[in-house]
């Protein structure tokens, strides 16, 4: 996951510090399930609406455990906590920001998470096909994802499919 995030980075052209502090700071995206009840996270099955609404406050949760960080690191950290489940149309949360108004850290690992979660299999799901997958990300642009963050993605999904499968190994 953080190597994707870091391929994701690079490809659009960041900074080489800014695309470590990317990588680093990506694991702690869903830091805030912490305060998640267990009988929530491992559910095997759909959430409900009250469930699906306690998952939403991880993004707040991990927002409040890494507020006023002095660190740089912790910073990028907040900032990806608190905006990787906000959406390129604003429909996302837990703020409703749109577009450019996404930071770019959180708007490259929401595209990460989304992959990761398709591909993966999980307690409520199978992993789906990369096909299948792929088509999800493609229906998801300009309305879930940022479309040159989906570009990025594309134009390095070779690299992206060798970290895959080196680490589900």
């Amino acid at each position: 996951f953080a190597f994707n995030t870091a391929i994701l980075a690079e490809g659009l052209g960041l900074s080489n510090h800014e695309v470590e502090g990317i990588r680093y700071a990506s694991p702690m995206h869903d830091i805030g399930k912490l305060g998640v009840p267990d009988s929530i996270l491992m559910k095997p099955a759909k959430l409900t609406p009250a469930e699906f609404k306690e998952m939403q406050n991880h993004t707040v949760f991990g927002g409040k455990i890494l507020e006023n960080a002095k660190a740089e690191l912790l910073r990028i950290s907040e900032q990806i906590a608190l905006t990787h489940h906000e959406k390129w149309d604003g429909s996302g949360y837990p703020r409703g920001l749109k577009g450019e108004s996404i930071p770019l850290s959180g708007r490259i690992v929401a595209l990460a998470d989304v992959f990761d979660a398709l591909t993966t299999k999980r307690c409520y799901k199978p992993a789906f096909s990369l096909e299948e997958s792929m088509k999800i990300i493609k229906e998801g642009t300009g309305r879930h994802f940022d479309p040159k963050v989906v570009q990025a993605f594309n134009d390095n999904l070779e690299k992206i499919l060798a970290v895959k499968a080196q680490f589900s190994s």
